[in-house]
């Protein structure tokens, strides 16, 4: 189901195999930052679920700030919470079983917090 709903909503930026848009670091002549990779090349794994949940939801122009820029859309009332799981769960699916292991221990620190 998470990689149907990528296909659909996420892939057409993000990219078909999570590799997201070349030079994803650098910010283009307007200002924004190309779609990063979410597969093991990428940072995705370095944030944990929550934070990945509300990025989703939310949008990154929404909680980077006043005039962050970006150009990754909140799906709220596009995605309902069980499709932002679902997409989250596709996406770590796809990752090496070291970065599982990795992503599993930063949620568990991050509800230690």
């Amino acid at each position: 189901r998470g990689g149907k709903i990528y296909k659909a909503s996420c892939a057409v930026c993000h990219g078909p195999n999570l590799e997201g848009q070349p030079n994803w670091r650098e910010r283009n002549a307007e200002g924004y930052l190309p779609a990063p990779p979410h597969d093991e090349t990428g940072h995705t794994w370095h944030h944990a679920d929550p934070l990945l949940f509300e990025l989703t939801k939310a949008g990154l122009a929404n909680l980077g700030g006043p005039g962050y820029k970006s150009r990754m859309p909140a799906y709220d009332g596009v995605l309902n919470d069980e499709e932002i799981i679902a997409v989250l769960s596709f996406i770590k699916s796809r990752w090496p079983e070291e970065l599982r292991k990795r992503h599993d221990n930063l949620n568990k620190s991050a509800q230690r917090r």
